[in-house]
């Protein structure tokens, strides 16, 4: 930017001085009678035609220059050396994996001395669905983060199934979750290809198919110009955020994966859409460990468990009947929704 914002000013510089000393050596020529008016005015054109070429070079240079820089970024991060890599030995378990997750004192923090989480200890029995809410910053996200090793936690340890999770092989441990974000991703290829992505390997039409039933997308899928062959274009901007939001529900579903996390899944969309989705959702956590991200408490009142987050510690766990019993901060954030 520096090299742009200096360059283009002394090319202007330069063709007006040329500019200058053409008009005044014609002056002085045209005075001792050397040189005619019109013999100036040619050579005063001629020299902004030839100043002309040269700040558009000026110009494409400050162009490359911007994509160099870009390249270099570009370059740059796909050099990068990943931090979390699989340990010597990793494992790929014989077995299916159960889902039972245990934080066992976890503690973590984005920057050394600032932890976000605090000593968090809790159990996640097999097939259990496990809520967690709290306010902005409290670090919910980032237990899922953790979850799935995306970080290492700093100072305890997270087991799944009695084993810790940096002994897993990292394309196992991934593949064993199914993930529901906010906003949803879709890929611009057809509504079959979005499902089928969340496990290629079984990808044959009834399958596809039937993870749509369980989702409540295939009433909307059969309606599209093509059905399950109708392609998205642009993150599904041809169809709407609820029905995108199906079709990553879909998605999972067709995964097959024995642990799923929702990290506000719901809270983008209208309430309507919201009740119509919550019958899709139970379909998704059936038989899984399933952890709910959610602000909207409505959506988690039936969760086996409650975990609340306040500034990265677990100020209260139980049901829901249990928290309103005990008038905490559960308590607090439900009244501020529904009114006492």
């Amino acid at each position: 930017q520096i090299n742009s914002g200096v360059l283009m000013p002394i090319l202007r510089l330069l063709d007006n001085m040329a500019y200058i000393l053409v008009a005044v050596a014609g002056g002085m020529m045209a005075i001792g009678g050397g040189i005619t008016v019109g013999a100036i005015q040619a050579f005063l054109l001629y020299t902004r035609r030839f100043m002309r070429p040269i700040n558009m070079i000026a110009t494409q240079i400050n162009t490359l220059q911007s994509a160099v820089a870009g390249a270099e970024r570009i370059f740059e991060m796909m050099n990068a050396q990943p931090q979390i890599v699989n340990a010597p030995g990793a494992l790929l378990p014989q077995e299916d994996v159960k889902g039972r997750v245990v934080f066992d004192h976890v503690s973590f923090g984005y920057t050394e001395g600032r932890d976000v989480l605090h000593d968090v200890s809790f159990t996640a029995e097999a097939g259990e669905v496990v809520a967690i809410v709290g306010g902005t910053g409290a670090g919910k996200t980032t237990m899922m983060n953790l979850l799935g090793r995306f970080y290492d936690v700093r100072s305890g340890r997270i087991t799944i199934d009695g084993t810790d999770i940096r002994q897993f092989d990292i394309t196992f441990l991934r593949d064993s979750m199914a993930v529901v974000l906010q906003d949803p991703t879709l890929f611009s290829d057809t509504v079959s290809y979005n499902i089928a992505y969340g496990d290629p390997a079984h990808s044959s039409d009834t399958e596809v198919r039937e993870s749509a039933r369980q989702a409540l997308a295939d009433t909307f899928i059969e309606r599209l110009p093509m059905g399950y062959d109708t392609p998205l274009v642009r993150q599904g901007e041809n169809i709407s955020h609820g029905q995108r939001q199906q079709l990553t529900i879909a998605r999972a579903i067709h995964s097959h994966a024995p642990m799923l996390v929702l990290d506000e899944a719901t809270s983008n969309i209208d309430t309507h859409t919201e009740a119509m989705l919550q019958s899709a959702i139970t379909n998704l956590t059936h038989g899984r460990t399933c952890f709910i991200i959610a602000h909207r408490l409505s959506t988690i009142r039936g969760a086996n468990k409650i975990i609340v987050l306040d500034k990265g510690r677990i100020a209260e766990m139980g049901t829901h009947a249990q928290l309103i019993a005990h008038g905490g901060v559960y308590k607090r954030l439900f009244d501020s929704q529904f009114g006492e």
